[in-house]
């Protein structure tokens, strides 16, 4: 292991000091107070947990000489977005008992339950666990869920790539003990019990300080790419022979979405074609990656820790001799691909056994009631009378598996009722939309991304209606801040948070996740979005190729002549300086 550099950022003693994730986290939760300590925040990431409180409330509670009303934020870790029946009826129950009501589908396939209070965590953990999933790794310095194709296809490649998602992801998991000891709380006489183990304590994956920052994986197979494969620090991609046999996988490496406003050091980047491997040197590649950006990785600044950033420094070439170096082995050159294509898997489809799976849209994740929708009771009542399985999907949505041809009526029906829309209702715009929380949870969020995505696509559906474009299939990502956890510099139209009530635009990416957008317009005002956007759809009805997409059609116009399309007499031309 490369030697740790004597000047390294905050976290990374933090992460050293903390006992291998402990930190003081049980004296914290035996504190009479609603939040823990910064260290303690930094080790709970680890564990799946973000202290968090709610900025809408901030300036009423300070005018009465308050504090913030802190409250947690829960992950689970799905890999493939798996998730049992008995797990997804345990977190709704919880959304009541313990949160605010909701459950929210990440764009990493898993679960968040908002607003859990200090003391209701060790009862979450517990429920979480008790159905054989964990929250460890859904966040912090470490590999968070391993991603895969979420469709229950039973034929061998999806088997495969859910298989290995999971395998994958146990191979990355800690090995501390700490999170069945912080976790594991009894009441007695005398107060709290915490169980602990007097056996050594080690890392041999991650060491003491785990990570220099989050690491994403991703496995897929060929033309698949609802993973967004290309946004990974490291995409696994199944590889097969003329025979239909397993072979081996492609290697992608080196992606990332994450940037700072007013920091050009920091940017996007879409992962580079790293080579080929067995299916027997598949883990000794995956640790030999894990262990290069271990090693390598900034871990002084940490907006430079990613791994994109260690590679897009050093080279591809440089990254591959480290990574053979490390797993003792050569790679092969990278195997052709057929075309990606996204895919969501909405509505029915046939599994190959002679069952049906669901694919139903979830609005920008959120599982909840509101008003005619009632999308959990609909949720909560089909999972209960028929024990469905779910998966979760990388566009935040659910599919329901195992579903005999029969109930489809009545399940169709059961929707309806609750105000459930079919697919076939669903315009393409709102289908292909993705947002981040944002406000009034995150502590990132310069802006709205989920609370006001929803009436920005009213409007963009009218708009197109009026064009003759209602058809179109356009890729709309927004997130409250540059950190792009909705992926926002991959799809067709990204808007970025800039500030208050403001947005940066991007075009020329495409909805099947092959290209990198590219910045339009900075700090649009959230009342002037659509003014620019009805021009650039309108120039794109009238100066399509057959079969362009609004994507490729940006992209091959390009950012500077589509800026002289003027979007109103108050708008400048061009982005501001």
């Amino acid at each position: 292991m490369v030697s740790t550099p004597s000047k390294q950022s905050k976290a990374e003693t933090t992460k050293e000091k903390s006992q291998y994730l402990r930190g003081s986290i049980v004296e914290g939760l035996k504190q009479d107070t609603p939040s823990f300590n910064t260290d303690n925040q930094v080790v709970l990431k680890f564990h799946g947990i973000y202290q968090q409180d709610n900025r809408d409330e901030r300036k009423q509670l300070k005018q009465q000489g308050l504090g913030p009303n802190y409250s947690f934020m829960v992950r689970t870790k799905n890999p493939a977005g798996d998730c049992s029946a008995a797990l997804y009826l345990a977190l709704d129950r919880l959304a009541d008992e313990v949160g605010v009501g909701t459950m929210r589908v990440t764009t990493r396939q898993g679960f968040q339950l908002h607003g859990v209070s200090k003391h209701d965590l060790p009862t979450v953990i517990q429920a979480v666990k008790t159905h054989l999933a964990t929250t460890l790794g859904a966040c912090g310095d470490i590999s968070r869920n391993v991603m895969g194709p979420a469709a229950p296809f039973t034929h061998e490649s999806y088997q495969l790539a859910q298989a290995y998602a999971q395998s994958i992801s146990d191979e990355l998991l800690p090995k501390t003990k700490a999170y069945v000891e912080v976790w594991s709380l009894e009441n007695d006489e005398s107060g709290q019990k915490v169980y602990t183990s007097a056996e050594p304590e080690d890392e041999p994956l991650y060491g003491k300080t785990y990570m220099p920052r989050k690491f994403k994986v991703a496995i897929t197979v060929p033309t698949d790419n609802s993973v967004d494969i290309y946004t990974q620090d490291l995409g696994l991609v199944l590889i097969f022979d003329e025979k239909g046999q397993h072979i081996g996988f492609n290697l992608t490496v080196g992606g990332g979405l994450g940037r700072s406003h007013g920091a050009p050091e920091t940017f996007p980047r879409k992962a580079d074609h790293l080579g080929f491997c067995n299916v027997d040197q598949v883990v000794d590649f995956t640790k030999a990656v894990v262990m290069v950006q271990r090693d390598y990785g900034d871990r002084h600044n940490r907006k430079h820790a990613r791994m994109k950033y260690l590679i897009h420094d050093r080279g591809i070439d440089w990254f591959r001799q480290q990574v053979e170096a490390y797993a003792g082995k050569k790679l092969g050159a990278w195997r052709e691909l057929p075309a990606w294509q996204f895919e969501d898997y909405l509505g029915w489809h046939e599994q190959g056994d002679g069952q049906w799976f669901l694919g139903i849209s979830v609005e920008n994740g959120r599982v909840l009631d509101q008003g005619t929708l009632k999308l959990r009771t609909a949720l909560r009542t089909i999972v209960q009378t028929y024990g469905y399985n779910l998966r979760l999907t990388p566009n935040h949505n659910i599919l329901l598996l195992g579903i005999k041809p029969e109930d489809k009526a009545t399940i169709d029906a059961l929707l309806l009722e609750h105000g459930v829309l079919a697919v076939e209702a669903i315009s393409p715009a709102r289908r292909y939309a993705m947002a981040c929380p944002a406000l009034p949870t995150c502590g990132l969020a310069l802006t709205e991304s989920e609370r006001f995505l929803p009436g920005l696509i009213d409007l963009v559906e009218k708009g197109l209606a009026e064009l003759g474009l209602a058809g179109e299939k356009i890729s709309i990502r927004m997130t409250g801040c540059p950190n792009g956890c909705a992926r926002p510099y991959m799809g067709d139209i990204g808007f970025v948070g800039s500030g208050l009530n403001a947005y940066d635009i991007y075009l020329a990416g495409d909805l099947h996740g092959t290209r990198l957008n590219q910045l339009y317009r900075e700090r649009v005002q959230a009342d002037d979005l659509m003014d620019v956007l009805i021009p650039l759809l309108r120039n794109f009805k009238e100066a399509r190729q057959p079969q362009e997409s609004f994507g490729d059609f940006c992209d091959r116009q390009g950012i500077a002549a589509l800026r002289n399309i003027s979007p109103s007499p108050d708008l400048s031309p061009n982005p501001s300086p």
